[in-house]
């Protein structure tokens, strides 16, 4: 049976108002559901607060290779964040360190900062975080490069939410969502983070000759960042290579991986024949002058 109304009925009108509703009741569910998915609104849970301004945090997580213009036609990333963030990251650790341990020194401090606020830990960081599933980039399938990406965009995030809420709201959440579930600070004090100084102290125990050879240095096409290029050799011998935005990362990579090797009785055994055949033709050499000495005598 065929229901029909003439064109200005009054059951028409009701019948195309109830449609309106239900047609503005479907898409408000479906603006809700497209929200939800937004990085910002799954942010919110990570962050524990809700944002005030969202352009800060999207911003946060735009990766250079994804840049977009402003209205001024100026090109925006996260990189002024990531500095901001960087410098307002260093003060929270070192605000939170200074008051956790207050009978100790500033070469302590500086060390213990250091650990927490170096590259690695930033990008493992963010990994808890679920940054790296929220970072929008053109470049997704060369993150594991690195270039730090994932630690940058967390800095970044620091600065994002300076901006937003404040230095203390930002210390706070810090606290709370990184470092209280992410960052065992006394096993950090145990642990010792310096490959460099391990190694060299290693190295001078067993009296073996160690050295740092910077090999390379490029720019990366991508980042814009320079690339070093270290490797360590003992005894003539090249034992470990490493590879950083910095001298002083790939230092510290090259000596890790050193130490590695060192474990292996095949590398040491070869590093202690070096170091034995050096004696001797030391030992020649002297013995040698000392004879050419007498003769002129």
């Amino acid at each position: 049976m065929r229901v029909s109304f003439s064109k200005n009925s009054p059951s028409r009108k009701k019948l195309q108002n109830f449609l309106s509703l239900i047609k503005a009741f479907i898409n408000k569910i479906k603006v809700l559901s497209f929200h939800r998915k937004e990085p910002y609104f799954v942010l919110k849970n990570t962050l524990g607060f809700t944002p005030n301004t969202i352009e800060y945090y999207k911003l946060a997580l735009l990766h250079r290779s994804s840049s977009v213009k402003n209205d001024k036609g100026i090109s925006q990333d996260n990189e002024r964040l990531e500095f901001l963030g960087d410098a307002i990251l260093n003060s929270i650790v070192s605000d939170v360190l200074y008051n956790r341990f207050q009978d100790k020194k500033e070469g302590f401090l500086t060390n213990i900062r250091s650990k927490i606020v170096q590259r690695s830990s930033l990008d493992q960081l963010a990994l808890e975080l679920g940054l790296d599933k929220l970072i929008v980039s053109s470049s997704k399938n060369n993150l594991q490069r690195a270039f730090h990406i994932n630690g940058n965009a967390f800095e970044a995030l620091i600065g994002a939410i300076y901006l937003d809420q404040g230095y203390e709201k930002c210390k706070d959440f810090f606290e709370k969502k990184v470092l209280e579930q992410y960052i065992d600070i006394d096993k950090i004090v145990k642990k010792e983070s310096n490959f460099k100084s391990k190694l060299l102290e290693w190295a001078q125990k067993r009296k073996f000759n160690a050295t740092f050879v910077l090999t390379n240095v490029e720019l990366d096409k991508e980042s814009n960042l320079p690339v070093f290029y270290t490797k360590v050799v003992i005894e003539t011998i090249n034992v470990g290579n490493g590879v950083g935005n910095s001298k002083k990362e790939s230092q510290q990579k090259a000596a890790r991986n050193a130490l590695k090797k060192m474990k292996k009785k095949d590398i040491l055994d070869s590093i202690t024949q070096k170091k034995e055949a050096r004696i001797v033709e030391f030992s020649i050499s002297q013995s040698d002058s000392s004879t050419e000495n007498q003769i002129k005598i």
